[in-house]
């Protein structure tokens, strides 16, 4: 059986004030490190001016796979009370970034501690939370003579296509819910086609 998983279907944004300091915040869905970084990256390059970006991410179904930063603020105050906030939620494939432009006056470690998780709980209730079935992904080749046989079973099955090429020898590279990806595959075989 396989797993299901929380996370998110799209961006929240929100904006926290504490003592004169502005906490912008960005929950943002992201299927691998790789794209978190980027959206870190982005989000830095973006908010340049700020004192600080802090972050956190959670990747994978089994949730095991996250990193936090505190971004120069004092150890343990911005990057665990996020990803804080994404185990209580208990989401996954998610990356929260939370820009401070600081307000000349000082927080203190649980002022700081506090204010991140407020600004990432509220980005997080902006979003919209959404329960996801585990995907496998099935990379096959077929003749073009085969794109009809294919093609039904890829209709029939509801399944979604992330890479495809036509030519004399066609690949297709889709996702399915991984209980049906056996059953799947030996659909597709049976329509003439090789999986890689």
């Amino acid at each position: 059986m396989a797993d299901y998983y929380k996370t998110l279907q799209n961006i929240g944004t929100a904006t926290y004030r504490e003592k004169m300091s502005r906490f912008i915040a960005f929950a943002v869905p992201v299927t691998d490190a790789e794209t978190a970084r980027d959206v870190i990256k982005r989000y830095r390059n973006e908010y340049h001016d700020a004192r600080h970006v802090c972050w956190a991410y959670m990747l994978g179904v089994a949730r095991e796979d996250y990193l936090s930063n505190d971004n120069g603020e004092p150890s343990g105050t911005a990057g665990k009370p996020i990803l804080g906030q994404i185990n209580s939620f208990g989401l996954t494939n998610v990356v929260i970034v939370v820009v401070r432009y600081f307000g000349g006056i000082k927080l203190g470690t649980s002022g700081l501690t506090n204010a991140y998780r407020e600004a990432a709980r509220m980005a997080i209730e902006a979003a919209t939370v959404i329960e996801c079935h585990e995907q496998a992904r099935l990379t096959f080749t077929f003749a073009y003579l085969q794109m009809n046989d294919v093609m039904t079973v890829v209709k029939r099955a509801g399944l979604r296509i992330v890479g495809q090429t036509f030519d004399n020898t066609c690949e297709m590279t889709v996702e399915c819910d991984v209980d049906n990806a056996e059953s799947v595959g030996v659909q597709l075989v049976a329509a003439g086609a090789s999986i890689h």
